[in-house]
């Protein structure tokens, strides 16, 4: 059985997060320990959590909100 080491795959997530890239992650632990370090850092992230896993989305202007990620599905309810 191979087991993956969570705080490598978290520090994996957040080099994409700073490089403006998006990340996801389907673990609650691994999720956990992401938002720990975008707290840590002062990471602007949009979080677009599902029932499989949470998307991170960077920011890349802090005056930025989540409503530039609204899809037409978030119109529609």
């Amino acid at each position: 059985m191979f087991i993956m080491n969570h705080n490598r795959m978290k520090e994996e997530k957040i080099n994409l997060l700073k490089n403006g890239l998006t990340a996801y992650a389907e673990s609650n632990e691994l999720i956990r320990l992401i938002k720990r370090d975008i707290k840590k850092f002062e990471l602007h992230v949009h979080l677009d959590e599902t029932p499989s896993g949470c998307w991170f989305i960077p920011l890349h202007n802090k005056n930025e909100n989540a409503k530039f990620f609204k899809t037409d599905l978030d119109q529609s309810v």
